[in-house]
């Protein structure tokens, strides 16, 4: 999903890290100003559609074309286009009604550069930022990428591969509230599966039990699939042998006992979409050999008949077992195991994404209690339990908690309790001040200072459950400068599960 040579080994090993995390220390407070830029509205939406033109913003001047084919591609594709040269020339305002930005990367130097995309990603997450870069430039382009940029053009490209790059960012958006993801992992999964949804090559998904395999197979499907393709997906796990195999390969009538009528099978009523093949190292080792020979003629032979049925399907498997293991142990066929694990994706743990959980609790409660009209049910000490939890069960346990804590709340908000969980302890920072002996006088009181008010905007965020928007009311500033404090407050080396 790149618009970028697929043999350079550099633009690889980007790519796979394209959709890594914010780095909100870099934000700025004083980074954007009240100056607009032009704009011009130009073209045609993308397409030929008749939704709305995008807002984009082009940053940077290029010395050669480059310049004039991304402005003339974009406007063929219908955008509304902003242009400025400086980062001081944005705003706020701006870049919140903008959805891309495209900064050519060689009109700054690399230290400001740095701090700026960071700024502005702390500034807009939602936006796309876009870094236009030369060849010698792709190391840049890595650290970019770990900011949070979401791709990255490479010069010279051509208006095809700009095209290709709006689709992806277009299917994006209308795929993105699929799977729910803030970490840094998350980010970077989801990134593959946009690069390896544009392939027809079978997917693997591996993962432990509960961690979403068969929604990133959805996604995968919404991403690349038209709107009315089918999605078929099998329990290869739940079914037994004999009815496996007709259930995959359907039948003709007669074929078996009780076999009355003819019936198709799910590579057949998967022809034109997708078929997910889940928990596909308990198939069976006999129906293994017949469904690599499918997969390698791309045609399919129902039981009882004799015609060959062409299929046009997209195969996403997928496993919480290692296939490498079942393969040494002879559960499970290696050339049936490379025939699938052509494109492979890991989802990890939730354990090692923490920064998942509460957006994903969030969602969930959104779908369980679709009639409630407010976002923070969950209480601070809640959230901390949460986070806190180690999730042996995954989303799949997240889901089930948050249920039964939704039922059983005593009262409208969700406490630890209702969860069935303890609420973390709670250290207090003061002990590990930074005052010793050999700090006194102005210096000491500056810093107990300092520290006393780092004790004062805790004690007033958790007064108000967490919410940060009243807690920053209170203590007198905007939320956006509350944001900046904690971050100081986390450099300083204060921790905070806020």
């Amino acid at each position: 999903m790149t618009v970028m040579s697929t043999n350079q080994a550099t633009a690889n090993q980007v790519i796979n890290r394209r959709f890594a995390g914010r780095n909100d220390r870099l934000a700025d407070e004083h980074l954007f100003g009240d100056r607009l830029f032009g704009e011009k509205a130009l073209g045609q939406t993308l397409s030929g559609d008749k939704a709305h033109a995008r807002n984009v913003v082009i940053l940077g001047r290029s010395r050669d074309e480059t310049f004039n084919l991304l402005t003339t591609s974009l406007e063929r594709n219908g955008c509304k286009l902003m242009h400025c040269i400086e980062f001081g020339e944005l705003s706020a305002s701006l870049l919140a009604s903008a959805s891309m930005v495209f900064v050519f990367v060689s009109s700054f130097p690399s230290a400001g550069l740095f701090a700026r995309v960071g700024a502005m990603i702390a500034e807009a997450p939602a936006l796309s930022i876009i870094p236009v870069v030369e060849y010698a430039d792709q190391e840049k382009a890595a650290a970019l990428l770990e900011l949070g940029c979401v791709d990255y053009l490479l010069a010279p490209f051509s208006g095809a591969q700009l095209n290709a790059l709006l689709q992806r960012q277009e299917s994006a958006l209308a795929a993105e509230e699929s799977f729910v993801t803030r970490s840094r992992a998350g980010r970077r999964l989801l990134a593959m599966a946009q690069r390896v949804a544009l392939a027809s090559a079978p997917i693997l998904i591996t993962g432990e039990t509960g961690t979403g395999k068969e929604m990133m197979a959805r996604y995968i499907h919404r991403f690349s699939a038209a709107e009315d393709a089918p999605f078929i997906a099998v329990n290869c796990a739940a079914i037994p042998e004999q009815m496996l195999e007709s259930l995959l390969f359907g039948h003709e009538k007669g074929a078996f006992t009780g076999a009355t009528a003819a019936q198709p099978g799910k590579f057949e009523l998967a022809n034109g979409g997708t078929l997910l093949l889940d928990e596909i190292g308990e198939l069976p080792l006999g129906l293994q050999a017949k469904l690599l020979r499918v997969l390698q003629e791309q045609k399919v032979e129902r039981l009882g008949g004799h015609k060959e049925i062409p299929l046009n399907v997209r195969i996403i498997a997928a496993t919480n077992r290692d296939l490498q293991v079942e393969v040494a142990e002879g559960r499970f066929r290696s050339d049936l195991m490379f025939r699938l694990d052509v494109l492979p994706l890991h989802i990890s743990p939730l354990r090692e994404r923490k920064d998942d959980v509460l957006p994903l609790a969030n969602r969930l409660i959104r779908k369980h209690a679709p009639h409630e009209q407010r976002d923070d049910l969950l209480t601070q000490a809640a959230c901390d339990a949460l986070v806190a939890h180690n999730w042996p069960g995954n989303v799949r346990e997240l889901e089930n908690m948050l249920q039964r804590a939704l039922v059983l709340r005593n009262g409208l908000f969700i406490q630890p309790q209702d969860l069935g969980l303890s609420a973390p302890a709670v250290d207090t920072f003061q002990e590990n001040m930074p005052i010793s002996g050999e700090v006194s006088g102005k210096a000491a009181l500056r810093a107990s200072g300092k520290w006393a008010e780092y004790q004062h905007v805790i004690d007033t965020i958790r007064r108000f459950g967490g919410h940060k928007t009243k807690a920053a009311e209170s203590l007198g500033m905007t939320p956006r400068a509350l944001r900046y404090r904690l971050n100081a407050m986390r450099q300083d080396g204060v921790q905070l599960t806020f």
